[in-house]
């Protein structure tokens, strides 16, 4: 095991000369003639173990020394293998109750883990399993001269993030993001890691720096495999046990890299491993992982998957079909098939898909016969529509819609109808002034980005718009063809950008995936809501306000599906109740 860091004689030559020293304060703990500890040069692996990049992932997914906070800490004299600095931003762990306190990862710095847990706080008060996803309604990030403690929305689950998607992947809750490469590289340049928007150069060499001097003796890297960044990253050494060994595409010459070359590295190694957080695996024994929805379609014969060609939509309503045939006799699920116990491991709820489950399976998957619903339909409910934004199996249709989450939390802090005044600029009046209007990016640092602020009696201009601050957004550019493609999918050419803008983009946000929802609350992007119920409650409510032209925008194709939800009280329960047959005991 090596406990020394090695680079090669180019390196040293640079990092003495002050070319790299004067943007890094990072200790080098050795040089050597070659990228291999004992001084030969390193040459590419041929070959590596297919899935180390995710295992290697998770290493660099829980270091905690790539945020600015630790930066500052080796500029004051620290020591790069020494992560223990205690940002109080990770001291407790931010909770719609009281806080978790010790947090998982106090005394050090945050990391990508610190806002998307896992089984990081089981046993403990306020805490439970998470499926990748933190328990604040807005997430906690640490402090730095623009004053700001939290985030404008709360952390995503990642566990099916990265699913294959009509028209392709965007990513985070406004699409800012074409591929999760993408995510990851501004997530550890950015405002969560304590990078101020121009300061992405400094946080890559930092980053850059902090893998070139790890020497593998901390905690972390003993968790793992006990080797220094270095000599995971070549690949070559015999000393990595083969789970480690990294395939040639995501190999880099650490010693010789460059800081983007290296930085690279890291981005698409953490993407891997990201991209493997699925549901419906097994667990450490083999046994599947499946939720009571699943297993209860697999015992009756029922379509578990699209066929070839078939969208989810229509899955879904091949589903309804089965289900709501006369002859369809039900047979429930009573316990858990997988496990010796019959329960759940991580969720305190019965392994049960019963009537309860299957009524309300069948309000989820019911549309009306017409949006809005005629007044019959509307009395007597049992209508969710909710297939038109999560088709099974995945329960999301992967767009973007403005369900009203926006209006309710800005007209609850200034006033009912205060939102719909809102005084909003257009395409033209945004391009000419972006550092008033847009968020801030590295083209623009000073940025104001009202429209991407959490709401504030103070301040009536702050407010999260969503998708509104990313579509056309030229400092933005990855992902704009795909949202283009998504919008004008439900308007006529040519579906200007300006109009757009002012209409399908105001405050909308990616649909949510319904899986495992309780490792997941509060719900929606502002943490809004605790319970299920008050979701179901939420949208009887704001789909009166669409059919009475309250919401903002609620007209539009786009958001019309809100208009065709027709609940009753007495549906709300039964609902929540198929919503929590969805849970399952991700690992």
């Amino acid at each position: 095991m090596m406990t020394r860091s090695h680079l090669t004689q180019a390196a040293c030559r640079i990092l003495l000369s002050g070319v790299v020293a004067a943007v890094l304060t990072i200790p080098i703990a050795g040089c050597s003639a070659g990228d291999n500890p004992d001084g030969t040069a390193a040459s590419p692996a041929p070959t590596g173990t297919p899935g180390a990049e995710q295992t290697v992932g998770e290493r660099l997914f829980l270091e905690t020394r790539f945020a600015q906070s630790f930066k500052a800490f080796l500029d004051n004299g620290g020591d790069v293998n020494d992560p223990t600095i205690g940002d109080p931003v990770v001291e407790t762990v931010e909770t719609t109750g009281p806080p978790i306190s010790p947090g998982p990862f106090q005394g050090t710095s945050i990391n990508c883990r610190s806002c998307h847990f896992v089984d990081d706080n089981l046993g403990v008060p306020g805490g439970g399993m998470r499926a990748y996803a933190d328990f604040a309604r807005r997430s906690p990030v640490p402090a730095r001269s623009d004053g700001k403690t939290h985030a404008p929305r709360n952390s995503p689950p990642l566990v099916n993030a990265s699913l294959d998607r009509p028209g392709g992947s965007l990513f985070h809750f406004d699409a800012e993001f074409n591929s999760m490469e993408d995510l990851v590289a501004a997530t550890f340049t950015g405002r969560n890691f304590g990078w101020l928007p121009g300061e992405k150069a400094e946080a890559i060499a930092h980053i850059a720096g902090v893998v070139r001097g790890d020497d593998g003796a901390g905690d972390l890297a003993q968790q793992f495999d006990g080797l220094p960044y270095r000599v995971l990253f070549t690949g070559t050494n015999a000393s990595i046990p083969d789970e480690f060994r990294l395939p040639p595409e995501f190999q880099v010459f650490v010693g010789s890299g460059t800081d983007q070359e290296i930085f690279d590295a890291v981005v698409k190694v953490v993407a891997a491993y990201v991209k493997g957080l699925l549901f419906s695996q097994t667990d450490d024994n083999g046994a599947p992982i499946r939720s009571p929805f699943d297993v209860f379609l697999e015992i009756n014969g029922l379509p578990q998957q699209p066929d070839p060609d078939e969208s989810p939509l229509d899955y879904s309503r091949r589903l309804r079909t089965a289900i709501g045939d006369p002859h369809f006799a039900p047979r429930f699920v009573t316990s858990n098939p997988n496990r010796p116990d019959g329960r759940f491991q991580f969720h305190d709820q019965p392994f049960v898909f019963g009537a309860s489950e299957l009524d309300g399976l069948r309000i989820f998957l019911a549309e009306p016969s017409s949006v809005p619903p005629p007044a019959p339909q509307l009395a007597s409910g049992k209508i969710g529509n909710c297939l038109a934004c999560h088709p099974a199996p995945n329960f999301t249709d992967f767009t973007f819609r403005n369900t009203g989450t926006t209006q309710t939390e800005y007209d609850a802090v200034h006033g009912n109808g205060a939102f719909a005044a809102l005084a909003i600029p257009d395409l033209s009046t945004r391009s000419a002034s972006p550092n008033q209007f847009l968020p801030a990016t590295e083209q623009h640092p000073a940025a104001h980005e009202p429209f991407r602020s959490i709401p504030s009696l103070a301040n009536p201009a702050l407010v999260d718009l969503g998708l509104w601050n990313v579509f056309a957004n030229p400092d933005m550019p990855n992902p704009q063809a795909k949202i283009r493609a998504m919008l004008c999918e439900t308007r006529p050419a040519p579906c200007p950008a300006d109009t757009l803008l002012l209409t399908d983009t105001i405050a909308a946000f990616k649909t949510p995936g319904l899986r495992d929802l309780g490792h997941s609350a509060p719900y929606m992007h502002n943490g809004q809501f605790d319970t299920l119920d008050a979701i179901i409650e939420f949208y009887r409510t704001i789909s009166d306000q669409a059919r009475a032209g309250t919401l903002r925008n609620g007209h539009l194709a786009i958001n019309r599906p809100i208009q065709g939800i027709a609940l009753t009280a007495n549906d709300v329960a039964l609902l929540v109740a198929f919503l929590k047959s969805l849970n399952e005991d991700y690992q």
